[in-house]
This record gives C-alpha cells, sequence and structure tokens, in this order.
C-alpha cells in the first residue's frame, strides 16, 4: 500500500508540473497585453514598454516559468498586476463560495444517483425503470445554464423561495442567507452531475446483480433485493467511489458557469473576469489551484478506493 501510495503521489507531482507548463505557455500566446490595458489606449509605446518592464513581462519565458514555479515552492501565488494584492489570499477569499457550492453539489449528486440508480437497475424492463432511466438520460444532456435558468424561474421568480442572484455582503457571518444563496447554484450543478452518476449506478448496479455471489445468495432463498443490498451494493460502492473523482472535474467546471449565471463572487467568476483583463499571474494561480484540487480528490480517490478493495491488493 505505502509503494502504491508514494507511486500515485509522484504522478500527482508529476502531473502539477506537466499542468503548469502547459498553463504558463498557454497563456503566453493568448492575444492581449495587460501592459497595453494598464497604460491605456492613448498611451505611447514607450509606456508600455515601461510598464512591461516594471511588471517584469519582458524577461524570458524561461525566466518568467521559474521564478513562478520558484513562488509556488515558497507558497507565493504572485501578485495581481492589476489590484496589486496577492494572489493566494483572493483564492482563499473566494474560495469560501466556490469550496461549499462543490460541497454542496456534490451531495446533491449523490443523493440523486444513488436511490434513483439502483431503482433504475432493479425496475429494468418495467415501466417505472424506464422512465427513471430515459429521465437521466435527458436531464444529463441538458446545458446547466438552461437548468439553472429553469430552476430561478421556478424557485426564485414563480414560488419566491430562494434569492436567484447574488451572495450576502456579510458573507458566512450570515450563515442563513449564505446558504441559501448556494441553494439554487449547487442543485443546479448537482442535478446535471447526478443524472450523469446515476447513469453509473444503475449499470455497476446491473452488473453487480449478474455476479455470481449474488445470484448464489438469491438460490439460497434472499429476493433478488434482499441478495443486492446485503452483498452487491459493497461492490457497487466501491465503483462509484472511483467515479466520483472524475464528478469533480465536472462540477469545477459547473461552478465557472454557475456562478455567472448567480453572479456569485466565487473563483470561477473571478477567473473569467481575470482572463479578460489578461492579469497572468491570478489566472495561473488560479487555473492551476483548480487543476490541483482535480488531481489531489483523484488521488485521494485511488488511495480509499485500493484500501477498501481487497481484489487491488492481491492483484499487485
Amino acid at each position: 500500500m505505502i509503494r502504491y501510495a508514494l507511486t500515485r503521489l509522484a504522478l500527482l507531482l508529476l502531473g502539477l508540473v506537466v499542468a503548469s507548463v502547459l498553463i504558463f505557455l498557454t497563456l503566453r500566446v493568448l492575444p492581449g497585453d495587460v501592459a497595453q490595458q494598464i497604460a491605456g489606449t492613448n498611451s505611447t509605446p514607450q509606456q508600455v514598454a515601461a510598464i512591461r518592464e516594471q511588471l517584469g513581462l519582458d524577461v524570458p519565458l524561461p525566466v518568467q516559468y521559474a521564478e513562478w514555479i520558484g513562488g509556488l515552492l515558497r507558497g507565493d501565488l504572485g501578485t495581481s498586476l492589476v489590484t496589486g494584492t496577492p494572489v493566494a489570499a483572493e483564492l482563499a477569499a473566494k474560495a469560501q463560495i466556490t469550496v461549499p457550492l462543490g460541497l454542496m453539489s456534490m451531495v446533491v449528486a449523490v443523493v440523486i444517483a444513488l436511490p434513483f440508480g439502483i431503482i433504475a437497475a432493479l425496475r429494468r424492463g418495467r415501466a417505472d425503470g424506464t422512465v427513471l432511466s430515459f429521465g437521466a438520460q435527458a436531464i444529463a444532456a441538458v446545458p446547466v445554464v438552461w437548468a439553472g435558468m429553469m430552476l430561478v424561474v421556478v424557485f426564485a421568480v414563480w414560488l419566491d423561495l430562494l434569492p436567484a442572484q447574488g451572495f450576502p455582503r456579510e458573507g458566512w457571518r450570515d450563515p442563513g442567507r449564505a446558504f441559501s444563496a448556494l441553494i439554487l447554484p449547487a442543485v443546479t450543478i448537482g442535478v446535471v452531475e447526478g443524472a450523469m452518476l446515476m447513469r453509473f449506478v444503475r449499470s455497476a448496479t446491473l452488473a453487480a446483480m449478474g455476479q455470481d455471489f449474488v445470484r448464489t445468495a438469491a438460490a439460497k432463498g434472499l429476493t433478488r433485493r434482499a441478495a443486492l443490498l446485503r452483498h452487491g451494493l459493497p461492490t457497487v460502492g466501491l465503483s462509484i467511489i472511483s467515479v466520483l473523482g472524475l464528478q469533480v472535474a465536472g462540477i469545477v467546471v459547473g461552478a465557472v458557469v454557475i456562478e455567472q449565471l448567480f453572479t456569485l463572487p466565487g473563483i470561477g467568476r473571478m477567473l473569467v473576469a481575470d482572463v479578460g483583463l489578461r492579469d497572468l499571474p491570478k489566472v495561473q494561480g488560479e487555473l492551476l489551484a483548480l487543476t490541483a484540487v482535480v488531481l489531489v480528490v483523484g488521488f485521494v480517490v485511488d488511495l480509499v478506493h485500493r484500501g477498501l478493495d481487497p481484489r487491488q491488493r492481491e492483484a499487485s
């Protein structure tokens, strides 16, 4: 187990290095110049060049990359070219919205996917099972923006139960309003991701129902449902743990879109604004932080899956 964990840790670090190189190079080929934006449209080339030199944008790219990585190793994500504030401090402030939003979305997705996926598998071939399967397929194909707009129309406009946009200025010092502001965004992401996860739960449950140990339990007198619940669900749970790691990437992407729709001042909304401003240190830090979250969750999921599944330990 220790050897496997060290191997996965090495792959995690390698993934972060590759991601940092790709993020750095990709941002350098994008059109636009932050020095030109700071100097203004009526500035002279000399003024723009002076600002570029002041910001350190005129040094060779390998030097810029080495300085960025050196700062990362010291825990310094750099300083915003536009606001002049530390990137890490802004990320920490915005994460107070994005992280709860992601966790709430994951909870909604699991709560939807587990029971309905298992029911759809148990009711395979019947009308209600077919409706559940078709419904999951249809919802999974819905763009998250459209789903959010529909939920706003129903729960904010028609029923007036939840806020449609914004986050309280007091933040989590007013937990009730802060929590209610995240409900619709979290449900929007969770419903779409839950529909995708539900299809996998259904397939994993059907596969478990075909396993010999489930059929043997049924042959000894248990009903098919009891055999599945008692002996098949642990196998389904292990499979779901692996998929949850992939779901995190979908939730991160969904958060970027949904924060725009619901005017939530989180990392996703900040990222979109910073890309428009060409604030390279902030965009680099934000993209690497989001990538690190996905990779670290995948690392943890792999360790948990291996720790719980004796078949993987025996195969090594």
